[in-house]
C-alpha cells in the first residue's frame, strides 16, 4: 500500500458577533472592523473542514487529553464559509498552509471583515 501524503485545506468560520463586544482579545485585533461585515475564524487543517468544524463545536480532545477546538469558536462559531475559501485548493505542506492562513486571514481583514486566526 503507498503512502498517503497529507494535505491541508483553509477554512473559515462565521462567528456571532456577540464574540466583538465580549472578547477584548477579538476586538484589540481588529480596530478595522465596523460592525458592517461579519466576524469570522480562519484556520487550516488536514481534516475535512466540516469534521474540523464539529471537533471546534464539541470541544474534542485528542487521544492524548489535549483540547483540540478553539475557545472561540466553541462559543461563538456559527457556520462554515466556503464562499471564502474554496478559490484555495488543498495545500501540501504545513509551513504552506500556515502561510495561506496567514495571508486570506489579512486580505479578509483588509475587507473590514474581524477575523480571529493563529
Amino acid at each position: 500500500m503507498g503512502w498517503v501524503k497529507t494535505q491541508y485545506n483553509i477554512y473559515v468560520i462565521e462567528l456571532s458577533k456577540k464574540v466583538f463586544t465580549e472578547n477584548r482579545r477579538f476586538r484589540e485585533a481588529n480596530p478595522q472592523f465596523n460592525g458592517v461585515l461579519e466576524c469570522l475564524y480562519v484556520a487550516m487543517t488536514s481534516k475535512a473542514p466540516k469534521d474540523r468544524f464539529q471537533e471546534h463545536k464539541t470541544g474534542a480532545q485528542s487521544k492524548k487529553g489535549h483540547n483540540l477546538s478553539s475557545s472561540i469558536v466553541k462559543k461563538y462559531g456559527s457556520y462554515l464559509r466556503p464562499s471564502l475559501y474554496n478559490h484555495i485548493g488543498p495545500i501540501a505542506t504545513r509551513v504552506e498552509a500556515l502561510k495561506q492562513e496567514k495571508q486570506l486571514a489579512i486580505e479578509l481583514r483588509r475587507k473590514r471583515y474581524a477575523v480571529w486566526y493563529n
